[in-house]
């Protein structure tokens, strides 16, 4: 294999400005916009017929290495179902976030009105020990925010 690395993690919203601004708040910046349509063969190789989007590429500002979020509200086809009821569904559960104050990153977080979904836990792997909490975007995608 070839593979030397992620380009972006794909988050789906039902608002667009308004996961944009949250995504803000948590310290990524807009990149660049997406089209709103693409080619027929760009379609086709995400496996969807003729689409209408609105998004943007983010890109975590403090990151210590490039993290992208390729941020979508899909217009045509949409579907709103919630992303999924709890974390034990196949695929892809969570997105963690590096945090050097996790204490901080949580007061500024409930200030602007995130509810967690618990107090934060210590988890120790590989005698390392690190602590985390995780909380739900607006659509109830669950992130992560690990010190």
């Amino acid at each position: 294999m070839s593979i030397t690395g992620l380009v972006h993690v794909n988050v789906n919203c039902s608002d667009f400005d308004r996961s944009l601004a949250f995504y803000e708040l948590l310290g990524f910046e807009r990149m660049m916009d997406v089209p709103a349509r693409n080619t027929a063969e760009v379609a086709a190789a995400v496996g969807m017929p003729p689409y209408q989007v609105k998004g943007a590429l983010l890109s975590l500002s403090n990151a210590r290495s490039p993290f992208v979020l390729d941020l979508l509200e899909w217009q045509d086809p949409s579907d709103d179902a919630p992303p999924y009821p709890h974390l034990y569904h196949l695929g892809i559960a969570r997105i963690a976030l590096a945090s050097d104050d996790l204490d901080a990153d949580m007061a500024r977080l409930r200030s602007q009105g995130v509810k967690f979904l618990s107090e934060p836990a210590s988890v120790t792997m590989s005698g390392r020990t690190s602590r985390f909490v995780c909380f739900r975007d607006p659509d109830g995608t669950v992130l992560e925010l690990v010190q």
